[in-house]
């Protein structure tokens, strides 16, 4: 049988740990800044849901995978987002 090249992913993995470490010192600087509470929530919510969509695009292989599958993992930001609509709506009413 021929032998199967292995294609290394060393500079692409380094390349998202140095984007996930940034968001992190991002993470612990926002809470120190004068914001709002509201401000300060929405920043650490963004930067988490930041983090989560590099963590599975890069090291869940979302990017390899199809059109259709990746679509569908759309759905729990669409939750999200509709929890989003809610909480600001209540905060507003």
């Amino acid at each position: 049988m021929g032998e199967v090249s292995h294609k290394s992913h060393r500079a692409e993995y380094f390349k998202v740990f140095i984007y996930l470490t940034v968001l992190t010192v991002v993470e612990l600087i926002v809470p120190n800044l004068p914001l709002s509470k509201f401000a300060k929530g929405s920043s650490l919510t963004f930067l988490a849901l930041g983090k989560a969509a590099i963590v599975g695009w890069s090291y869940m292989h979302l990017k390899e995978e199809t059109k259709w599958l990746r679509f569908i993992t759309l759905i729990p930001l669409s939750a999200f987002i509709y929890t989003l609509v809610v909480i600001l709506e209540s905060l507003y009413r």
